[in-house]
């Protein structure tokens, strides 16, 4: 693991494109914890949720960087440098 995110240069100005998990809502499944992609906007589900749609959006993308999109929650994780960070001064973002 890194001390420092090497990929904030890959984080774009976004707007969540979804109040819910995009996939889950798509197949009628259900989710825990939501997560926004911090270069496209994708809204997906954590890990502890049954699909992990997040983590495969990752996958898929390579879009390497997330923020919480829990009310309360500002903090980011990199799944490519496997680090969680804050980032001052960054927008917070919280589904309704």
């Amino acid at each position: 693991m890194t001390e420092t995110c090497s990929h904030l240069d890959q984080s774009r100005d976004i707007v969540p494109t979804s109040d819910g998990c995009e996939d889950c809502l798509r197949m009628g499944g259900q989710w825990l914890h939501l997560r926004v992609c911090m270069s496209c906007g994708h809204v997906g589900c954590c890990d502890s949720s049954p699909n992990r749609h997040a983590t495969a959006h990752f996958h898929a993308s390579e879009h390497p960087l997330i923020q919480s999109y829990e009310p309360g929650e500002a903090w980011w994780y990199c799944y490519a440098d496997d680090l969680a960070f804050t980032v001052e001064g960054s927008p917070s973002f919280a589904h309704p």
